[in-house]
């Protein structure tokens, strides 16, 4: 387990976490979003003891992890996949580790064999691609098999079946008992694979809770209905406070009312459904919603042929 309680860093001017506190319980994932300059990484490194907080307080497993005997049974980390030696070979850089640590060799072929490193882990690590740095991370995060693992972005340069593995390895840590924190800017990716949700912004907590609470919290649940007696339904839900929309292809949005309600009010009124279907929001949506007061760099605006062009539109025509 991990807790953080009022944590603050500063530098300089800046307050990079302002009074910041969570806990990650055992036996799930936990995702610690938010956009960049939101004080995420500058948490985790709070976390392992790498940065001292000017107030506040951290504790890994009930204790300070900065005074831990054996740190990398304790917790294992992935911060940074370029803080390694370039002149190593990944299987160098595991035994210094392993050596360091009291760790026995025999557990450093485990952990290549884990991470799909065996046959990279002769060369040095200066030739290897971001995927590869990132493998070989997440390799020396399991290294002393701790009951705490801590990974910020562990799938930046990864492809499609390594960002599965890292999603099932999580999974399956967290089945096992472990606590497992993670940050990702990847949404739909989170939404697979995290149980609980830490949301930051400016340095600050937005909110925290169960994935589903969250997005429940953060965005607009409507019930998409279609039906032939669109104007009858939509006059009967008026009766009990619910408001429709048409959504692109025709069908009615329902907000402020239930699936159940509206069923039974079709069939008090004889209104035919052929469809009446909840719709939730998804992470993003949440994220964005939950977010959008916390963007410290948002992206401006280009004037094109056609009018202003916002950057990622012009990214996606370029594509």
């Amino acid at each position: 387990m991990i807790e953080v309680e009022g944590l603050t860093q500063v530098f300089g001017h800046k307050t990079a976490v302002d009074d910041v506190s969570f806990t990650v319980r055992q036996g799930a994932v936990t995702g610690l979003l938010g956009p960049n300059g939101a004080g995420k990484s500058t948490t985790m490194r709070m976390i392992v003891g790498l940065d001292r907080p000017v107030k506040g307080v951290v504790r890994v497993n009930g204790g300070d992890f900065r005074r831990a005997e054996r740190p990398l049974h304790e917790l294992g980390a992935l911060l940074d996949p370029a803080a390694l030696h370039p002149g190593r070979s990944g299987r160098a850089h595991l035994r210094a580790l392993a050596l360091t640590n009291g760790i026995p060799s025999s557990r450093v072929d485990e952990v290549l064999r884990l991470t799909g490193m065996v046959e990279p882990s002769s060369r040095r690590v200066g030739t290897y691609s971001l995927g590869m740095r990132q493998r070989l991370g997440i390799a020396g995060a399991l290294l002393g098999d701790p009951q705490v693992l801590v990974l910020d972005e562990p799938v930046n340069g990864l492809d499609p079946d390594g960002v599965h593995w890292v999603r099932e390895l999580m999974k399956s840590l967290a089945a096992m008992g472990r606590t497992v924190l993670v940050s990702s800017h990847l949404m739909s990716e989170m939404a697979l694979t995290a149980d609980h949700l830490v949301v930051m912004g400016r340095g600050r907590l937005i909110t925290q809770g169960p994935v589903t609470e969250v997005i429940a919290r953060a965005t607009q649940s409507d019930v998409l209905v279609r039906t032939p007696q669109a104007e009858e339904l939509t006059a009967a839900l008026g009766t009990i406070g619910g408001s429709t929309r048409r959504a692109p292809d025709g069908a009615l949005l329902v907000t402020n009312a239930t699936a159940e309600q509206i069923g039974r009010l079709a069939a008090s009124g004889s209104i035919v459904l052929f469809e009446l279907t909840p719709q939730q929001g998804s992470l993003e949506d949440a994220f964005l919603a939950l977010t959008k007061d916390d963007q410290e760099y948002a992206a401006g605006t280009v004037a094109g042929p056609h009018g202003p062009t916002t950057g990622s539109e012009q990214d996606g025509a370029r594509r």
